[in-house]
């Protein structure tokens, strides 16, 4: 075998650094177009998580109000309780004008359904700001952005790390590339062998990683 690369040595050699280098060049573009699309989707995912904050804000801001709103009508429930007739009456309209005012109709389904509970467990105290159809009305848009936001994260990631490996892999076909140059200079054709062979060795395990990393095309 070494007789027969000996008589071939520099025709295997440029054809081995041909084939290298087309290698080399294709996993390099593969691995930018990971890059791209890895900024790409961290852009997005962004993007996403500001507008859920911003969901996240609003909704917020509802649940503070209606937490106060809350607070205002226990208040003039305790005076509408009063054994002056005209305190208790004023407390009614009070209360009334509140209500009406300042409860949304979610946050009024929330007191329907929590009253009828409290009412059939007086010990246990349900605020209606802990209704579950409350807060998914309220939260529920941002939890879902968030969660959009967070997926596409974990897409970034996930182009992040086959972006890495290419650049790895590039880095050892270059590698291959350097120890074809050097064996096609050395005289010695059991150098040259031995030099090619460990080339070829890094190169053929370097392409298989390579292969194990799903395509990218180009968008």
């Amino acid at each position: 075998m070494l007789s027969w690369f000996s008589k071939f040595a520099e025709v295997i050699i440029v054809t081995l650094l041909g084939i290298v280098s087309v290698s080399t060049a294709y996993v390099s573009f593969q691995a930018s177009l990971y890059d791209s699309k890895m900024f790409q989707e961290y852009a997005i995912g962004q993007s996403l998580k500001t507008e859920a904050e911003s969901m996240y804000l609003e909704a917020n801001q509802q649940y503070t109000q209606d937490a106060q709103t809350l607070v205002a009508l226990d208040q003039l429930s305790v005076e509408m309780k009063s054994s002056n007739a005209e305190v208790s009456q004023l407390a009614s309209e009070k209360y009334d004008a509140v209500y009406y005012g300042g409860v949304s109709d979610v946050f009024n389904a929330a007191i329907e359904r929590t009253t009828v509970l409290n009412e059939q467990s007086p010990d246990e105290y349900i605020s209606p700001q802990d209704d579950e159809a409350y807060l998914d009305e309220l939260f529920g848009a941002y939890n879902e952005q968030s969660a959009a936001a967070t997926d596409q994260m974990k897409k970034g990631d996930e182009y992040n790390s086959h972006g890495d490996k290419l650049i790895l892999y590039t880095v050892l076909m270059a590698l291959c590339l350097f120890l074809l140059g050097i064996a096609a200079v050395v005289r010695r054709n059991e150098t040259k062998f031995a030099i090619s062979a460990i080339s070829m060795v890094i190169f053929t395990l370097t392409a298989a990683l390579s292969a194990f990393v799903p395509f990218m095309g180009i968008d």
